[in-house]
């Protein structure tokens, strides 16, 4: 299977929506917990707000990853201080700073490299747009199991494969980041 990671657009706004479909945490939530603090609306009106950020934000405020061309997954990244609540201790916001704070894998594709196709597309955006550097705060899932909900953040083997370093922990929560050439 072939997974490619494109900029989510105007263009491709059904495709983020497919992503997030319309049931579950994802169709709830779509990724506005770090941004707005109103997040807990849920549903709609969290939505309307993702096709909102994705029409105007420059550079795109995240990733679609297709498999075989169709979409299967999203990731979350931006610059940091787009997110007023990634507030990892360690971490002050800034442009040249990025964040990934979001992953959603469509039921069917998780485990098949989705989430690390994402995360490598995550690199080359920010590096593309400037950043210094890029954090994250995944789940340790050999300190704690997690429900498939509460690993929205990535899982901390898939960072550290792709060279991240850990700064600090809070139990299963670590604060992870990469310096970009």
């Amino acid at each position: 299977m072939t997974i490619i990671v494109r900029p989510a657009t105007p263009e491709r706004w059904d495709d983020v929506a497919t992503v997030f479909g319309t049931r579950g945490n994802p169709s709830w939530c779509a990724c506005q917990y770090f941004i707005d603090p109103e997040w807990n609306r849920g549903g709609e009106a969290n939505m309307q707000s993702l096709r909102e950020q994705v029409d105007s934000a420059r550079p795109a405020p995240g990733l679609i990853a297709y498999q075989d061309g169709d979409p299967v997954g999203w990731i979350q990244v931006s610059p940091s201080s787009r997110f007023p609540r990634f507030k990892p201790r360690g971490h002050e916001p800034d442009d040249g700073v990025w964040a990934v704070t979001c992953f959603v894998v469509r039921v069917g594709h998780r485990g098949t490299g989705v989430a690390t196709a994402l995360l490598h597309g995550a690199l080359d955006h920010a590096r593309g747009h400037g950043a210094s550097m890029i954090r994250a705060r995944p789940s340790d899932t050999t300190v704690a199991d997690k429900s498939n909900a509460d690993l929205f953040t990535g899982i901390l083997s898939t960072f550290a494969a792709a060279g991240f370093t850990e700064l600090n922990r809070n139990r299963s929560r670590v604060l992870v980041e990469l310096k970009l050439p």
